[in-house]
């Protein structure tokens, strides 16, 4: 999941040496950190959210786990 994160943003970014994805399981849920360079940020996030919204809608899609929701962040 870290990999197909990594694989979206980095064509989206500027400075794509500085995309950092970690990944903190818990018992229901699984989060996903991403942080990007400060003049990136809102090449990521997009006007109203919009980038945000369907970087989320694939990664929502792709999970693995049914049984745990899937949540990412944005730093």
């Amino acid at each position: 999941m870290k990999a197909l994160i990594e694989t979206i943003v980095t064509s989206l970014v500027d400075n794509p040496e500085d995309i950092v994805v970690t990944e903190r399981e818990e018992e229901t849920k699984v989060v996903y950190h991403l942080q990007v360079h400060e003049e990136d940020v809102g090449k990521v996030i997009g006007k109203n959210g919009r980038i945000a919204k369907a970087i989320r809608t694939v990664v929502y899609a792709a999970k693995t786990d049914e049984n745990k929701r899937i949540y990412l962040d944005i730093m």
